[in-house]
């Protein structure tokens, strides 16, 4: 039986009304993305149409996930909110804190002992509210929640960018920053612009080496890393209906990488076949009874330039491999080009590693199709020229694939089986030789490779692809290598062709697990202590921010004008700092540390304006706070990119700025600063960047008038007393005003407990 079943069929109750309802105010038919978030009104049955990309709405989410990382974070803010227990079923998954190193039993064990401070915090304060607690090793949050949470037709938030990867069962999963979460477990409603809809028709069926992956990494080629900002992507087709379940997730996993709100597929028989094999036909019961409700209307899909902002169409027959990066993950090249590709871009081609696993590629499906090319190569005499390593999406495909051979296959090339955890994903990868930071090549499934995010190296190209094209690089050890077309030399000399991958969508005798890895939180909570000493260098209870003052802010400084790409692994790094997540002091000293300073075109070095001399950028914001000097940060196109971690917002806030003014934000970080009580601006004219100098102090004219729709003004003075009056738009309504009075979402929240 499913977890939650009975909220789910109440769910299925009421979708029929409120769709039908929400049909006859548009006037038209509705897409698949339109009835879920039609059904999900706070409100409940829908009274008016909304306008795509202008509306705020407030909704009400089914559900509440959060990752280790920040759920820290998250719930030491629940804490504050006066509950007794969570308003919506939540759960919380260890998948963070645990290193890739040795092996998955050791670097487990180490994790264990390292994170049990912050595990025990974790499981005592689920314990206490209400929350299902998934325990370090039971695998990665997003592929848990595929295999028992997610549910056609239905919506979900979680405190990971990747929360998106359970579009792949139909639902719409969005990602946010731990302060949205809070508000949904203490049963207020969660507020979003209503978005803009991006279709994606795919006709044809994948064949050959083309993989799901292989979409998503082309639609990223074709919408960058922000075309997809204020939007839900929904895929549809009869190239979507061939796809596996799993495959679907894949697509709808990276679709965080282009800035969308969120991806879905409507649903059809690979969701039947995946929900009943992981054990919930009551879900697949309750869903066919509405399962028009579940999908596009017809004259949707047949006319859909009509009904979506924008279309793409892709042929899954004609569509060839893509291997994306380095650098970043919209950078598409088809593998047949990659050789052209690299030489002339002075790409290493050999390759060091392959890595397979992460939330985006470590089902069943991927790890069978992987393990067939390394079982050829096993045949055939071919020696790896490349190291290999898997991190398992929980430890239920872990045992699966155990006892189905499928990492004994593995394990007769060497393959270093990860914990089932994110690791190198996520920079928690202890790579030998990274700190040497040579130019060197890898090649992974995952679905980031910003500059260092996998082993700190800032020289390590890495390209994202498909878990069997990991498998075929690899094994070539070369970057150029076109499994199509090209052949390689076994411990004869003989030239051997790999042939295509193959594998099972789902395992033939079903899936199997001794221990899931699942603790249920206790039925009354009100007596479990959560205690967190003070202390602690890895958990701090926080303290309110403070209110506004009422008055404008005057004689700010420059903290930095960030120069380019700044995503928030610039702003708030992971791999070691993740240690920190629980502490805002001590995490507050990787704030910008790897943002670029415009000035100078180095990382965490900018002018302290009391001194006149260079330090790191946390450094200069704690003494500018000591010194009671508020200071802002500048930014570049699309800033606070990538992951959802509210760190990124709270540190600033922490160290005493008041405002980050940028060309563009994407939408996650816009959201965590305003929930923070910050300010988070975007220049009228983005020309404006160029006149902000580093000597700059800056006094806001009319913060005292803010209010929805009215710009604000800003005059930057410079060190020779000349100055530039700078208009700043913004995008609050009249709650997130509140937030900023008030200081932080949070105090309101807390007050009105």
């Amino acid at each position: 039986m499913a977890f939650d079943i009975e909220m789910i069929k109440k769910v299925y109750g009421t979708m029929a009304e409120r769709v039908d309802k929400a049909r006859e105010l548009v006037g038209r038919p509705l897409t698949l993305s339109e009835k879920i978030l039609y059904s999900h009104l706070w409100e409940g049955t829908p009274s008016q149409a909304f306008s795509r990309g202008k509306d705020y709405v407030d909704f009400a989410p089914d559900r509440v996930a959060c990752q280790d990382a920040t759920a820290q974070m998250a719930l030491l803010q629940f804490m504050h909110a006066g509950k007794k227990t969570v308003a919506v079923p939540t759960t919380v998954h260890c998948d963070h804190l645990i290193q890739a190193k040795v092996g998955a039993t050791t670097d487990l064990a180490v994790a264990n002992s390292q994170s049990k401070e912050v595990f025990d915090f974790l499981s005592s304060v689920s314990n206490k509210y209400g929350i299902g607690f998934w325990k370090p090793g039971s695998g990665i949050i997003h592929q848990i929640v595929l295999e028992n949470y997610a549910f056609p037709g239905g919506m979900m938030i979680g405190t990971d960018s990747h929360t998106v990867n359970a579009g792949g069962l139909g639902m719409l999963a969005i990602g946010v920053g731990g302060a949205d979460a809070v508000d949904v477990m203490s049963g207020m409603s969660w507020e979003l612009k209503f978005p803009k809809l991006i279709g994606v028709k795919l006709t044809g069926k994948l064949n050959g080496w083309t993989a799901p992956k292989d979409v998503i990494l082309k639609v990223a080629d074709i919408l960058t890393v922000k075309g997809g900002t204020g939007a839900i992507v929904e895929y549809f087709g009869e190239g979507a209906i061939n796809m596996s379940c799993t495959g679907k997730g894949t697509i709808c996993n990276m679709g965080a990488e282009i800035g969308a709100t969120t991806s879905t597929f409507g649903y059809d028989d690979s969701m039947r076949r995946y929900l009943a094999a992981t054990g919930r036909q009551d879900v697949v019961d309750a869903a066919d009874k509405v399962a028009d409700y579940l999908t596009g209307d017809a004259e949707v899909y047949a006319n859909p330039s009509q009904y979506f902002d924008e279309l793409i169409e892709i042929n899954l027959s004609e569509l060839e491999p893509h291997i994306n990066g380095p650098f970043t993950p919209d950078r598409g090249t088809p593998v047949s080009k990659m050789k052209e590709e690299a030489t002339k871009n002075g790409w290493p081609l050999k390759v060091e590693w392959g890595l397979i696993g992460s939330c985006t590629n470590s089902s069943y499906e991927d790890m069978a199709r992987a393990a067939s090319i390394v079982e050829q190569a096993v045949a055939h005499g071919i020696s790896p020229k490349a190291e290999f390593g898997i991190n398992p999406g929980s430890e239920q495909i872990r045992y699966t694939i155990e006892r189905d051979g499928i990492i004994a296959t593995f394990e007769k090339m060497g393959t270093k089986v990860f914990t089932n955890a994110c690791g190198p994903c996520i920079g928690q990868w202890d790579r030998a030789g990274a700190d040497k930071e040579e130019k060197n090549t890898i090649v992974h499934s995952f679905n980031r490779n910003f500059s260092k995010r996998a082993d700190g190296n800032p020289n390590t190209h890495a390209f994202v692809t498909s878990p069997e094209m990991v498998a075929a690089l690899a094994i070539s050890g070369d970057l150029s290598f076109n499994p199509i077309t090209d052949t390689l030399l076994n411990d004869k000399g003989e030239a051997v062709k790999l042939n295509p991958p193959t594998g099972d969508e789902l395992p033939k005798r079903g899936f199997d697990v001794e221990d899931a890895g699942f603790q249920a939180p206790a039925a009354d909570g009100s007596d479990v202590q959560v205690a967190v000493s003070e202390t602690s260098d890895r958990l701090q209870l926080l303290a309110p921010f403070d209110a506004w003052d009422g008055k404008n802010i005057s004689g700010a400084k420059l903290l930095i004008k960030a120069f380019g790409k700044c995503t928030t692994d610039h702003i708030s790094m992971a791999g070691p700092w993740l240690r920190f997540r629980g502490h805002l002091d001590n995490i507050s000293n990787n704030m910008l540390i790897g943002a670029v300073n415009a000035y100078n075109q180095e990382a965490n070095k900018v002018k302290n304006q009391l001194t006149g001399e260079y330090a790191a950028v946390p450094a200069v914001a704690r003494a500018y706070k000591a010194a009671g000097v508020p200071s802002i940060v500048v930014g570049d196109q699309n800033y606070g990119e990538g992951s959802s971690r509210e760190h990124a917002a709270m540190e600033p806030r922490f160290l005493g700025v008041k405002a980050v003014l940028v060309k563009s934000f994407a939408r996650i970080h816009e959201t965590n600063l305003k929930k923070q009580g910050m300010l988070a601006l975007t220049f009228a004219n983005e020309a404006d960047y160029d006149k902000i100098k580093e000597d700059d102090t800056i006094n806001f004219l009319d913060l005292t008038e803010f209010a929805p729709g009215k710009p604000l003004t800003l005059e930057f003075v410079h060190a020779d007393g000349s100055k530039d009056i700078i208009l700043a738009n913004h995008t609050y309504n009249e709650s997130q005003i509140g937030w900023f009075v008030a200081g932080s979402a949070l105090n309101l929240i807390a007050a009105n407990a």
